[in-house]
């Protein structure tokens, strides 16, 4: 099969629709200037999960934990035509059990681009991550009613591993267990 040369991820057989969402579509890594553009994405995913009142993270905070020295988290911003169409914000973490991975804490399109592939094209830079930086894999979550992330992660061949539960300490909680530390 020829490969075409301008674009070697896509044969000549790829459709038209393919080349031309490559041309429309970029990503790119976030920047310290999109601290206020991912905030506002934060938002507007947590409005879509019905959750908007648990967000206290502010722009300045982004900035500081993501783009300063010691960065606690990387992010990609999905562009379609120059318009910030989405995001995908990740953090690197270890298992004991197979080594580095990294947490895929938000994989987020905006309503009006959705449909287009961002989703997977966002999902598959995380991937070209964790295969550059030889990580075991990628995990995140998802919400049991979010049918259409669902389906596109079971296309992508993840798994879903139901046996474990997400556990959060926080708030009141979390400061009473501090207090009876060592």
């Amino acid at each position: 099969m020829r490969r075409n040369r301008r674009h070697p991820r896509f044969t000549l057989k790829a459709g038209a629709r393919e080349i031309l969402h490559l041309k429309m579509l970029r990503i790119r890594p976030a920047a310290i200037h999109d601290a206020a553009l991912l905030r506002t994405m934060i938002r507007e995913l947590a409005e879509f999960e019905h959750a908007l009142d648990f967000v206290t993270i502010t722009a300045e905070e982004l900035a500081r934990d993501g783009f300063e020295k010691a960065p606690r988290f990387r992010a990609f911003i999905a562009e379609w035509e120059g318009h910030a169409a989405g995001y995908a914000l990740f953090f690197g973490y270890y298992s004991t059990w197979r080594g580095k991975g990294l947490f895929l804490e938000d994989l987020f399109v905006r309503q009006a681009f959705r449909g287009r592939g961002i989703g997977k094209a966002l999902l598959a830079s995380v991937a070209r991550i964790a295969v550059d930086e030889r990580c075991y894999g990628i995990h995140w979550e998802v919400l049991d009613w979010n049918q259409k992330a669902i389906d596109l992660y079971s296309a992508l061949g993840a798994t879903f591993q139901d046996q474990w539960r997400p556990v959060l300490l926080t708030d009141e909680a979390l400061r009473r267990l501090a207090e009876k530390a060592l």
